[in-house]
């Protein structure tokens, strides 16, 4: 599965790309960094939210920084 470019609509996100899966989304930051946030580790609602922001392309890095900032799975990258 390849990762979707993130439309970044506010034109100010740190946010390059994420790939979405069952119960996880990955998320590339434009800084290099790369982390997995699971259902495991954030819990399914934050997940589909995340989700559902990324295909919005707006508002996906002020959400994890308010919500679940630390709370990824792993660091990829």
């Amino acid at each position: 599965m390849e990762a979707h470019m993130y439309k970044n609509i506010g034109e100010n996100s740190g946010i390059k790309a994420y790939k979405a899966t069952a119960h996880a989304i990955i998320v590339y930051f434009a800084s290099g960094v790369i982390y997995a946030y699971t259902y495991n580790s954030t819990g399914k609602r934050h997940i589909e939210k995340m989700k559902a922001l990324a295909q919005a392309g707006k508002g996906l890095a002020t959400y994890i920084n308010k919500y679940v900032r630390d709370k990824y799975e792993e660091q990829i990258y």
